[in-house]
């Protein structure tokens, strides 16, 4: 019956398509935008559509956010179906985020750190008034010039490490790390799937359960250790050469989040870490992400888990905004035998309790 009910609508699902297309494309009198102007001047919504869409593609993921009229959620929903479509020839090397050519980086934790703060190009110390010089199409004229990509250099938890006032990184697992794009989610899932989850996860979402940990919901004091964007290489070992050939550039954000550790009967006190590692420039998704991370490692350090950031099925299964919407907004289909099963359920329940009241009244 509701099969037969969707079957019947398709010439208005047709229409819909073309009402859809024609919205889109709204009053023709005025210029339509174009993918490179998305690309170009949308920078930030291209760069969570490529971290929530999985696939780093300024250009493609321009296409979705022009195509889904800038519904960010659906613009990664049709990245990620388009991911699928894509061969994967070989892995690469792990990144290493220590010789990328920053453009920004900055630290809350050492005011003078080995090789400068790096303010670079950010929103914090705007003034959030409305810049209506923007809203004319006058040639604006051009910034002072921009310094150059600083090169290398150190993370700023080495400084805390070579005093052992920092937790070791974990060792490398043995195999292949997880991949959520090929293998479903299953428990205990291992740090580098859930560090994958989270990559490709809700920023909203995570940016709620980050800001909870600082309310009390899972607490552990967070400092910004480090926040670094810029450009960084991919390489990978082509089976027929053995060595590594760099295939080009990504821009990627890090943030590496220094908590408080009591300690333990076999661990001194010391700093522990969260990490959080976005594509683009992404800095409140990378520090949420860096926050819930190390909130999921509660049991791991013998820490209570009373909230809702610490618990990891609730993080992993919730996070993932293109499941939610799927889950979500497929209450809008067709549910009508559903329905009416439920109702004569409650009609018949309402029967049941009248008869014996009509009966007392008598």
């Amino acid at each position: 019956m509701a099969y037969v009910a969707v079957k019947g609508g398709e010439r208005a699902i047709d229409n819909a398509h073309a009402w859809l297309a024609e919205t889109r494309r709204g009053n023709p009198d005025v210029p339509e935008i174009g993918v490179a102007q998305i690309a170009e001047q949308i920078g930030r919504a291209v760069d969570r559509v490529m971290g929530e869409g999985s696939l780093f593609d300024r250009e493609l993921a321009a296409l979705a956010i022009k195509q889904s009229q800038g519904d960010l959620i659906e613009a990664a929903f049709l990245l990620r179906a388009y991911r699928t479509t894509l061969p994967r020839f070989i892995h690469s090397e792990p990144v290493d985020t220590a010789g990328m050519a920053i453009r920004r980086r900055i630290s809350a934790t050492f005011k003078d750190l080995p090789g400068g703060q790096i303010l670079g190009p950010t929103y914090d110390y705007t003034h959030r008034l409305l810049d209506f010089a923007l809203a004319s199409e006058a040639t604006v004229a051009a910034a002072p010039e921009a310094s150059h990509p600083v090169g290398e250099m150190a993370h700023v938890h080495s400084l805390l490490r070579h005093e052992g006032l920092l937790e070791n990184d974990e060792p490398a697992a043995a195999g292949e790390p997880g991949d959520l794009t090929r293998q479903p989610l299953s428990f205990p899932a291992p740090r580098d799937v859930r560090l994958q989850a989270l990559a490709r996860g809700d920023e909203g979402f995570l940016l709620a359960l980050g800001y909870s940990t600082q309310r009390g919901w899972g607490g552990t004091h967070p400092f910004a250790g480090e926040i670094r964007m810029g450009e960084a290489v991919v390489e990978i070992i082509p089976p027929e050469l053995g060595f590594p050939i760099d295939i080009g550039d990504i821009t990627l954000t890090e943030c590496q989040m220094i908590n408080q550790f009591k300690g333990s009967k076999t661990v001194p006190a010391q700093f522990t870490r969260g990490y959080g590692l976005v594509f683009g420039h992404s800095e409140r998704k990378a520090m949420a992400m860096a926050l819930v991370d190390r909130a999921m490692r509660a049991e791991e350090l013998g820490e209570d888990v009373t909230a809702p950031a610490q618990n990891i099925e609730f993080v992993l299964y919730h996070s993932d905004n293109v499941e939610g919407t799927g889950f979500t907004e497929h209450l809008k289909l067709p549910h009508y035998v559903d329905f009416q099963s439920e109702l004569e359920t409650v009609r018949r329940m309402r029967r049941d309790m009248a008869a014996p009241m009509a009966e007392v009244a008598q």
